[in-house]
């Protein structure tokens, strides 16, 4: 798990607006949402992972047990059901709500990170990429 630790930048994307969109984000914020370069670390502590991202925004972590459901509040409005499972080198992320579930899949390698995002009731995908 090499990966671990390390520091992935933001370096481009495909798509990404097309599932902001699908999610029902208005113009204004997927534009915002779009100029953001975060970066990210996944580290592990005992039985348990966190997630670190860094943005214009400040930072957010996120701790997670792998396989084991919990519930999430996102921008302090929108409680959600949240599952990451780590494999190896992969870390999927499952979002459920009452509009469907949503997929990340982070899959983490020496000097990238790739992210393929789909949902249940949208027939794209987005990727996002970052690098060491």
């Amino acid at each position: 798990m090499s990966f671990l630790g390390k520091k992935y930048t933001f370096d481009r994307e495909e798509n990404f607006d097309g599932f902001l969109k699908f999610v029902g984000l208005p113009e204004d914020q997927i534009r915002k949402l779009l100029q953001f370069k975060p970066t990210t670390t996944l580290i592990k502590e005992g039985d348990k992972y966190k997630t670190i991202t860094v943005d214009s925004n400040g930072t957010k972590e996120t701790v997670f047990e792998s396989g084991v459901p919990f519930d999430e509040t996102i921008d302090g409005v929108l409680t959600i059901k949240t599952t990451y499972t780590v494999d190896g080198n992969t870390v999927t992320h499952v979002v459920e709500n009452p509009n469907g579930t949503a997929t990340f899949k982070r899959e983490y390698g020496d000097t990238e990170l790739k992210v393929t995002i789909s949902a249940d009731k949208w027939d794209g995908v987005a990727y996002r990429y970052y690098k060491v």
